[in-house]
């Protein structure tokens, strides 16, 4: 079989293509931060905003290298922007704040719709939802749920 150089160089040529869009994909995506990396950057962000972490990702926002969500003592939720050098580069704390009764039953609904697991965050919705609920589940899969005000399941999302 004859393969001429004209198929071999188009070939090549979608590989390169196929491969260089991946690294950019893959570079520009949020991705959670683990182990001590996570620990440093946890720390930088609750000196600026006391409380606990919830999730730590990187950042593919202009002048952010990590976005972490921070549960304060009262129930509200900030999102804390770090730089490179962990520096705090913006806060939102646009989440109004739910009851505990509000909260236990968003996670109940939320766990029940994906078969259990760990709930990771709940907060006031936007966009037609009441609330929205992340869940880790068993198999290690990552959720987006999205409740209306009677904690009905308006949508479920597996994170990619």
């Amino acid at each position: 079989m004859k393969i001429s150089k004209r198929a071999v160089v188009i070939t090549a040529a979608a590989v390169v293509a196929l491969g260089t869009g991946g690294a950019i994909w893959a570079t520009t995506a949020s991705a959670d931060v683990q182990g001590g990396e996570r620990e440093r950057v946890a720390n930088a962000a609750t000196q600026a905003v006391p409380g606990t972490v919830q999730d730590v990702e990187t950042s593919d926002d202009p002048g952010e290298a990590y976005e972490v969500e921070v549960r304060k003592d009262d129930g509200s939720e900030v999102d804390v922007a770090l730089d490179k050098d962990l520096k705090v580069v913006g806060q939102d704390n646009s989440d109004r704040v739910l009851t505990a009764a509000e909260r236990a039953s968003a996670e109940q609904a939320a766990l029940a719709a994906v078969g259990g697991g760990t709930v990771t965050a709940v907060e006031g919705g936007d966009d037609g939802s009441a609330y929205e609920v992340d869940v880790h589940d068993a198999a290690g899969a990552e959720w987006d749920v999205d409740l209306d005000a009677g904690f009905t399941v308006l949508s479920k999302t597996a994170d990619d």
